[in-house]
């Protein structure tokens, strides 16, 4: 893993309109670079502050390990009422934007995303040996 600092990342995450119109999900994030670099962001839900309510967009100043192109990103969400992400947009200081798209149910309690870091493979899921560490 490379230690390359700490640097803020900017990240947008919109909520499906297909969503419930307000959700008690607790929403986690955590995105990274093909060179071992992840960034972690548990408990982004906040429901005093109507944090993914639907059709809507919230933005997050994110602290982390710098990375270079960031190529995978992963959501967890732990809940009753199946919260519908849309896309996460994120902004590094030393990568350029890239945008996932989900737009359809995250299932509950498992590491669900995109892994674009190897062009042979790509996954939908992510295997808890990657982020049990951060989530002990």
């Amino acid at each position: 893993m490379q230690n390359l600092g700490s640097c803020s990342y900017t990240v947008i995450i919109s909520t499906s309109c297909s969503s419930p119109r307000y959700t008690r999900d607790q929403i986690s994030l955590a995105f990274g670079d093909g060179y071992g670099n992840q960034v972690y962001a548990p408990r982004l839900d906040d429901p005093g502050t109507r944090a993914f309510d639907k059709c809507s967009s919230d933005t997050y100043e994110i602290n982390g390990p710098c990375a270079y192109q960031i190529c995978y990103v992963y959501l967890y969400r732990s809940g009753p009422d199946g919260w519908v992400p849309g896309r996460v947009k994120i902004f590094g200081h030393s990568s350029k934007a890239v945008t996932f798209s989900y737009n359809k149910y995250v299932p509950e309690s498992i590491w669900y995303g995109f892994n674009y870091c190897n062009s042979i493979s790509h996954s939908n899921s992510l295997t808890l040996s990657g982020l049990s560490k951060l989530l002990l």
